[in-house]
């Protein structure tokens, strides 16, 4: 994972963080092949301990009543026992109580309620806990759903690779990519699909059998010659890509959703759907968005983009270990800061992003101009820094 964009963000005292909410957003990240972060010396602690421990708990106990066998995790946290594909729905369980546990502490202990930031988005799983901390659904019901198609999704991902598809220096069209997709798709001999968009030139695919293989062997006279793809070695769940229709999970998924209780409600703070890329959400609409979650892929950085236009000065990343969102920041700051240094200067575009009347004029995709002003908050780390005595 890439370093926090301002390694000072997190000295961010409690009363400067809870002034800033305005123009916050809170990011959480969803499954990955580590899964604890700092949850154990949250755990551990003598004062937050009980608070991620009910967490927990409540969790593990939705999450044994749908796979039907024993699930202890705080015991699992406090071994340090890291979780598996193999232990899929543990990982779903840990990773909403560990972020509804993380919000808890932060409004609690500091009297920063999450009802009052800017926006909200999340990455795969990160999306449903953002919404149950929105109040759209009971974080305990939301998970039911994620968690009753668990076990179907760990089957599926033993024989899916995961490919980063990128370029140094061109973008990458993502309808060309989806062309070779349906082609490889139509051989009938595997599934292969995007799952994430990272970037304009960065894709992540997820591919079954020998499908990656075979999208690198004809990439180049699809695509361009300056494309490049790196195999990933885990195993990933095939969640955003059309994978997941070999068992019905989207429309189990579907009716699923239809008679989970709540979804009446708008988020109550406006949260962006990696489905479209907007803060989509509103009073009716959860089910569907969230029926197409399951394979459509992640719009990561029509996200990215949507914050940064959206006015956001501070990002709070939830959940243990964060990667992902953090990643694609990082990226986006370096790129950007390399590419004043050689034209204008860091201090001159801090000037112009200060000037509203300026980005005004100025085309809409300044807002990436804002990319490296951008303070990163790991809320974990935060949480540890400033704990109660």
């Amino acid at each position: 994972m890439a370093a926090p964009l301002d390694e000072s963000a997190n000295l961010t005292t409690p009363e400067q963080l809870k002034s800033s909410l305005s123009t916050t957003a809170f990011a959480f990240r969803g499954y990955n092949v580590t899964n604890l972060g700092r949850t154990p010396e949250l755990l551990e602690h003598h004062v937050y301990g009980s608070v991620v421990e009910r967490h927990l708990r409540e969790a593990g106990e939705v999450c044994e009543k749908v796979s039907s066998r024993p699930v202890d995790l705080p015991s699992q946290v406090r071994s340090r026992t890291e979780t598996s594909v193999t232990r899929y729905p543990e990982a779903v369980a840990l990773i909403c109580a560990t972020e509804m546990a993380q919000l808890s502490l932060l409004e609690k202990f500091f009297g920063i309620p999450y009802h009052h930031t800017r926006i909200a988005f999340g990455f795969s799983l990160g999306e449903i806990v953002a919404l149950a901390a929105g109040g759209v659904f009971d974080w305990r019901v939301g998970m039911r759903v994620p968690l009753e198609l668990a076990e179907d999704c760990a089957e599926l991902a033993q024989d899916v690779t995961m490919g980063v598809l990128f370029s140094r220096d061109a973008v990458i069209a993502m309808e060309d990519v989806q062309r070779l997709c349906i082609r490889i798709n139509n051989e009938n001999d595997g599934l292969i699909g995007i799952s994430s968009q990272l970037a304009p030139n960065a894709f992540l695919l997820l591919g079954q059998g020998s499908t990656i293989d075979r999208f690198k062997a004809r990439m180049h006279s699809h695509l361009s010659r300056r494309v490049n793809l790196r195999k990933n070695t885990d195993s990933w769940p095939p969640l955003h890509t059309p994978i997941v229709r070999l068992k019905y999970i989207s429309d189990r998924s579907a009716n699923l959703l239809h008679t989970l209780e709540g979804g009446f409600m708008a988020p109550s703070v406006p949260t962006l759907s990696m489905v479209t890329g907007k803060a989509s959400y509103n009073d009716y609409n959860a089910r569907d968005l969230l029926r197409n979650w399951t394979d459509h892929p992640q719009l990561l950085w029509d996200v990215v983009y949507e914050s940064l236009w959206m006015g956001v000065q501070t990002i709070v990343h939830v959940g243990p270990g964060p990667n992902i969102i953090p990643s694609t920041f990082q990226r986006l700051s370096d790129n950007v800061r390399t590419q004043i240094k050689a034209n204008f200067g860091v201090w001159t575009l801090s000037e112009v992003v200060r000037r509203q009347w300026l980005q005004t004029v100025l085309p809409n995709r300044t807002a990436l101009l804002r990319a490296p002003f951008v303070r990163h908050i790991m809320l974990e780390d935060w949480l540890l820094e400033h704990a109660p005595e």
